[in-house]
């Protein structure tokens, strides 16, 4: 007898489940809660609001879907936290929206079981998230923010967006920036820009083959992003390393360093972190963010092993690799020169100036916050710090004119108050159910009291804190300053 086969997964792309309502059509009144911006972080908070009854929440995005890092989804990159740091799972393990669900939904639970991962491939988590943000009526693609201004007849913010019908204005009491970071590219090297020739890592696999077909190739920047370049194109040469690209890798950081992986270590990633970074004075918050850099610009141990690898296997039989590393450098000029490049660089630890020719460059020059333009109508009623930073208490709310009644929260635009777990998704879910709370005005999700094993301030005699996995979560805010 022949079984029938079973019904095939679920789609790669999800299409959108239809809502009721449009929460942003004219007769929606105003929401609890706008996100703007859908990157993981704010897609995190759309679907842990997605189980709280009675919340009306809308989140916007202008990208036609959603999309992660589209420039650097390598095959065999992996993501460099555990699966378990999802969108959900830190938060809320029974939420349907967490990746073991998502692989159970695509009939993959056994395969990735056996396989025996704890950091799964970066392009499968890109397609989680597409899956999530497929299936989620709250999110809005298509949909580019144009204005954020406060309306003090509704007392509440208008959010105006575009997207198909033209453009809307809907009114809510709490907006949520989600608008993530952007490429960073060094004051020297701006002027060079060209797509395919001189361009940030970001946009590397869109260009890929043509960096692959260059003569020489270097590649700017000392983190993960630069090393995964620098092993690609490695990888793209001949077996035997004399065809494809000459790769030189400069870096201003005096070593390539591995990132800091110890499991103490990585408690610089927990809520007690945060809290006790939050009650720094703002100077020792800044220098201490630089002197971390290990922590969230270091490179995976294991990639700098396949460079190695790859490195020591054109040395067979008497050969040379087609490489050079090149640390404590940095670039203080850059020029045409011919149909490539000159840089100008000075050896940090030296002193000493030198130049390269160079055909092509990659910049692994990492991303930085910056201030989104439909910011500005309300630019004047938020309190900035002095170096034009948002100023963020501890549940990620933005201080704002005392005649400002909504509130407008953040999320990874606040490692000058949060610290270096600001735009590590090890903390986007429990983020999240921060802010959640506090939009809510009550625990809708229970957090956790303690999350670490290091006391990070002054030590105690006997401390009265629970250890981790005791005890539940005070009411956030209560750290608040």
């Amino acid at each position: 007898m022949t079984l029938p086969r079973p019904a095939p997964a679920a789609d790669a792309v999800p299409r959108p489940a239809p809502a009721v309502s449009r929460p942003d059509g004219p007769d929606a009144g105003v929401l609890d809660l706008v996100g703007v911006g859908i990157g993981p972080f704010n897609l995190s908070l759309a679907a842990l609001a997605d189980a709280v009854p009675g919340l009306r929440a809308l989140f916007l995005d202008a990208k036609p879907a959603f999309s992660w890092h589209p420039g650097l989804l390598l095959e065999g990159t992996t993501l460099q936290v555990p699966f378990l740091a999802d969108l959900v799972t830190l938060a809320d393990p029974t939420s349907r929206w967490s990746y073991l669900n998502y692989l159970r939904a695509h009939d993959r639970l056994f395969p990735f079981f056996f396989s025996e991962r704890f950091h799964v491939p970066r392009r499968e988590y890109d397609h989680y998230c597409r899956w999530v943000a497929g299936h989620l009526p709250s999110c809005r693609f298509d949909a580019p923010v144009t204005a954020l201004e406060w309306d003090d007849a509704a007392g509440a913010f208008a959010v105006v967006h575009g997207g198909a019908g033209g453009p809307r204005r809907v009114l809510a009491r709490r907006v949520v920036l989600g608008v993530g970071t952007r490429p960073v590219v060094p004051g020297p090297l701006r002027h060079l820009l060209e797509p395919g020739r001189v361009l940030h890592s970001a946009d590397y696999l869109a260009h890929r083959d043509a960096l692959a077909a260059a003569d020489d190739v270097t590649v700017v920047g000392a983190g993960q992003s630069g090393a995964e370049v620098v092993l690609d194109l490695l990888r793209r040469q001949d077996g035997d390393g004399r065809g494809g690209p000459y790769v030189r890798w400069l870096a201003r950081t005096a070593a390539f360093a591995p990132m800091e992986y110890s499991k103490i270590g990585l408690e610089h990633f927990t809520p007690d972190y945060v809290g006790w970074f939050r009650r720094l004075p703002g100077e020792v918050r800044d220098r201490m963010v630089r002197e971390q850099w290990q922590l969230y610009k270091g490179v995976s141990g294991d990639t700098l092993g396949a460079i190695h690898d790859e490195l020591y296997e054109r040395t067979v039989g008497g050969g040379a690799p087609r490489a050079a590393l090149h640390p404590a450098t940095e670039v203080t000029a850059a020029e045409r020169d011919g149909d490539g490049y000159r840089l100008t660089c000075r050896h940090t630890r030296q002193d000493a100036e030198s130049a390269v020719r160079t055909g092509r460059i990659v910049l692994a020059t990492g991303y930085a916050a910056v201030r989104p333009p439909f910011l500005e109508p309300v630019a004047h009623l938020v309190d900035w710090d002095g170096q034009g930073r948002y100023r963020v208490d501890g549940d990620y709310q933005v201080a704002l004119d005392p005649r400002v009644t909504g509130t407008l929260f953040v999320q990874n635009a606040e490692m000058h108050t949060h610290g270096v777990g600001a735009p590590d998704l090890t903390l986007g879910a429990w983020r999240a159910a921060v802010i959640l709370n506090a939009a809510a005005g009550r625990t809708v999700l229970r957090l956790p009291a303690r999350t670490a094993w290091t006391t990070f301030g002054v030590p105690e005699d006997r401390p009265a804190a629970a250890a981790p996995g005791g005890g539940e979560q005070r009411m956030h805010g209560a750290d608040r300053r």
